[in-house]
């Protein structure tokens, strides 16, 4: 005997283990609520189910192939010990699993396909380090809509995958930014840029890719960081205006090859208080314009919670609109 456990365990064995009461340990867990800031990620799950799609697991692991082509990956992590020779390396993008999951269904004639994955992509920072990032993919096949008698059938397209996309990202200053990946079709594909920062990708799957996984027609896919669809802004209280809006329709003039995103985003970056939306809703092409130029139709619709506006605080607010549109290359069409 040594120390004060050793002579308790000898009382213990001399008066006999068995007749040492057993009480149970008893404490109290308490859920944390999440910050105002952060989603329910359990709401994502749900959001998803409620847009049509069904949750997939697929694994980390990957063929090296799926790398080269949906990632452009010619230095993927590799594995030491992979369980098989199709498995041997770790995925930095979700879109081969989905795309496997695609072709699993369509061997079992299943025509219309609406997937998603939440998982972690691994990849290597500047240092060498291995980075692992939380993302949420989707995939898109077939017709847009189940088949029914209402409506005639037609195919997915680029737009019903923003239209998710949107509704996943709801609330945030989100917009669509052509652009290139190596996995996805030249000229249907888009950056997904929040607040100034590339959050992700959507668009349809290369041609090529489409011959050689034997896809019938066209996937769409999209991928975003968990983190973006997490977060969220701090709910304030704004009161409703009892005053009436005033609504300014304005036409600008642009080059056929600007994105209207350009011309919205320097719309909205005239900061104002009366300004409680900025949209496109016209583009026009044709007779009276230019060869090369389009006009697209942007309605301003601006109101105060104190007093009704007048065009004394209407105009200058405007000119400063036209100028931020001028200053993109957009002329105001009179």
């Amino acid at each position: 005997i040594e120390i004060e456990a050793d002579l308790i365990e000898e009382i213990a064995r001399v008066y006999g283990y068995e007749n040492i009461p057993d009480d149970a340990t008893s404490g109290r867990l308490k859920m944390l609520a999440l910050p105002e800031t952060r989603r329910n990620r359990f709401a994502v799950y749900n959001q998803m189910a409620a847009r049509g799609f069904q949750e997939v697991v697929s694994y980390a692991f990957v063929d090296e192939q799926w790398e080269r082509d949906f990632a452009a990956n010619e230095n993927p992590i590799r594995l030491q010990n992979p369980l098989a020779a199709q498995y041997s390396v770790m995925r930095s993008t979700l879109i081969g699993g989905l795309v496997e999951i695609l072709q699993n269904n369509l061997n079992r004639k299943q025509n219309r396909v609406r997937v998603f994955e939440i998982a972690r992509v691994f990849s290597k920072d500047s240092d060498g380090r291995f980075v692992q990032n939380e993302r949420i993919g989707g995939l898109v096949y077939g017709s847009a809509d189940p088949e029914q008698w209402g409506e005639k059938t037609r195919a997915a397209d680029f737009y019903d995958v923003k239209g998710d996309v949107e509704d996943l990202l709801g609330g945030k200053n989100v917009s669509f930014v052509k652009a290139e990946h190596p996995a996805l079709h030249p000229g249907r594909t888009a950056e997904i840029v929040m607040d100034g920062h590339t959050v992700g990708f959507i668009g349809e799957l290369h041609p090529q890719w489409l011959q050689k996984y034997d896809l019938p027609q066209a996937a769409l896919v999209f991928e975003i960081d968990m983190a973006a669809v997490l977060g969220k802004a701090k709910t304030v209280y704004r009161p409703v205006s009892k005053f009436q809006p005033v609504r300014r329709d304005l036409a600008f003039v642009l080059p056929e090859n600007v994105p209207h995103n350009v011309l919205l985003g320097a719309l909205n970056s005239v900061k104002s208080s009366l300004v409680q939306e900025i949209a496109a809703f016209d583009v026009y092409r044709g007779a009276g314009l230019p060869e090369g130029m389009k006009s697209i139709a942007v309605k301003v619709l601006l109101q105060d919670a104190e007093a009704t506006l007048t065009d004394e605080a209407v105009e200058p607010l405007i000119e400063k609109l036209v100028k931020s549109a001028e200053s993109a290359g957009a002329q105001l069409r009179r």
